[in-house]
């Protein structure tokens, strides 16, 4: 059974220095599904991973609410960002580039939807609302010869 660690973030530099730790290890193969209920915090982190992972604070990180995916060129190779909240199941991942994009590195919101799709190797981190307005606490399981560096 693949480890699992639990964090508090008190705030978003420090949901921001988790994303930057988790981009500094990113490499192409990898998949992040990212879980958690709406406001959960989901898209921040993937917006933090994405700009520490391409060196650029000020990277336009648009959610793919409605593209469903958005691409993205970086030192580590290209990363696409799923958001498949308005998906029913895995039935229109062909038409996302599902198959293509597992080359390079995906970040995967509302995970569920991949059904049998869903990588078995993939980091799993699930992100839960605190009552402070900025403070989650992220649960991450799987990475098993990585997890430790992640939280290092």
């Amino acid at each position: 059974m693949p480890p699992t660690v639990t964090l508090d973030l008190p705030d978003l530099s420090a949901t921001h220095a988790l994303a930057a730790r988790l981009a500094g290890l990113l490499r192409a193969g990898d998949a992040v599904l990212l879980e958690g209920p709406l406001g959960a915090g989901k898209s921040e982190f993937a917006r933090a991973v994405l700009r520490a992972a391409s060196g650029d604070p000020a990277l336009e990180v648009p959610s793919p609410t409605f593209t469903l995916v958005q691409s993205y060129d970086l030192p580590a190779g290209q990363a696409h960002h799923f958001d498949l909240y308005r998906l029913d199941g895995p039935a229109g991942l062909d038409e996302l580039g599902w198959d293509e994009a597992r080359e390079g590195i995906v970040l995967v919101e509302w995970p569920e939807r991949l059904g049998a799709f869903a990588p078995a190797e993939a980091l799993r981190i699930t992100l839960a609302p605190l009552p402070d307005e900025h403070a989650r606490r992220a649960r991450l399981s799987g990475w098993d010869g990585r997890l430790m560096a992640l939280l290092a």
